[in-house]
């Protein structure tokens, strides 16, 4: 296994690409372009080596694997040699000092390229590990959340079939609504987790995005949030001006719906929520607010990552963990290319929201 995965990246840096292809002739032309230039203003060619060699960390940086990096170094030696060495336009090895020179260009050349591209795989490879790393606090999230719903579902429905004779009508009805509820709270778990497999894990920022109006968006949510929780308090800010955004709405409503219900279920002494909607430069901001006890400040740092345990365990209800809903929300919102942002208003309560880039052309007006 090992052996063919190593042969696949070896086969990945040598692979042609018409794109790196393009990129590396239209780098090497350029240099080429300026030192001709150069030289017909009636400069040295002594440059030529260094624009060449500025030419090869910059294909090594635009492509991807060593393959045209080392072409361009390649190339390049060659180039200098050929074209910007006298006698012009043949080739010249005799020169005293030159094959030293050049094989030092060569070295300094190759040596450049693949650093750049080791350096753009640990990224790659620092990228993957931060996805591994969200996949970890989602899973330990999912398993911590599930024991106890499935618990309290398991003992409601015991009782009901093992004391069905003995239980009263209110007794019955009060064990069959906490089951309904545990099912309730495990479908939109489901939700919130199908929400996440619509993003490409090797493409984080590949979502379908299409237009829409924030205003819209706004509306669809509010009417979902009031036809679960009718007797909470909801008000509503959007801007007077169109904001059109481009987004896989049913993944952004399954946001705003996450952190509106967090409200409810970890507010504490909070009664009402608002969703505003404002625009900031190229961005639209999307905010909830409550006046509840607010976000401890040791949880802050930690509450998007998915690894957050809520307040409410003390009492028990370990089922309330907010931390798989505000990752999965943190999730959708980067593959948006946007971020998110949690904080404590001055005034009292917590303020979650996140930004998306508003759709390109758009005046707002």
């Amino acid at each position: 296994m090992k052996q063919r995965q190593k042969l696949h990246q070896i086969r990945g840096r040598l692979l042609f690409s018409w794109r790196d292809s393009a990129v590396t002739l239209g780098i090497l032309l350029a240099a080429y372009g300026v030192c001709s230039l150069l030289r017909n203003l009636g400069e040295s060619s002594s440059y030529a080596s260094l624009l060449f060699l500025l030419a090869v960390f910059l294909v090594a940086r635009y492509t991807e694997g060593y393959f045209y990096g080392i072409a361009a170094s390649l190339v390049g030696v060659l180039a200098v040699n050929y074209v910007f060495i006298y006698p012009y336009y043949s080739f010249n090895f005799t020169l005293a000092g030159y094959p030293m020179t050049m094989l030092c260009m060569l070295a300094v050349s190759l040596t450049t390229s693949a650093l750049i591209t080791r350096i753009k795989q640990s990224d790659q490879l620092k990228l993957a590990a931060e996805k591994e790393k969200m996949r970890g606090n989602l899973l330990r999230a999912v398993s911590h959340d599930l024991r106890t719903p499935l618990t309290s579902i398991l003992g409601a429905t015991s009782a009901v079939a093992e004391n069905d004779l003995t239980l009263t009508h209110e007794e019955r009805v009060r064990l069959l609504r906490g089951a309904q509820d545990d099912i309730e709270w495990l479908i939109r778990m489901v939700e919130n987790l199908l929400a996440v497999t619509r993003i490409d894990a090797d493409s984080p920022a590949q979502v379908i995005k299409t237009p829409e109006a924030a205003e819209e968006i706004v509306s669809e949510t509010v009417a979902k949030f009031k036809k679960r929780f009718p007797g909470f308090s909801v008000s509503v800010r959007v801007p007077d001006a169109l904001l059109m955004i481009p987004m896989d709405a049913m993944l952004i409503e399954q946001v705003l719906i996450n952190l509106m219900e967090n409200v409810v279920l970890h507010g504490e002494t909070a009664d009402r929520v608002e969703l505003t909607v404002s625009r900031s430069g190229k961005c639209a901001v999307f905010e909830v607010r409550d006046n509840g006890v607010g976000i401890p400040p040791d949880k802050l740092p930690k509450i998007l990552e998915g690894s957050m345990i809520s307040a409410e365990e003390k009492q028990g209800d370990s089922k309330r963990n907010m931390g798989i809903g505000l990752s999965v929300c943190n999730a959708i919102v980067r593959a948006h290319g946007g971020s998110m942002f949690a904080e404590n208003a001055p005034e009292g309560g917590a303020v979650i929201g996140f930004r998306l880039a508003i759709q390109e052309g758009e005046d707002g007006q």
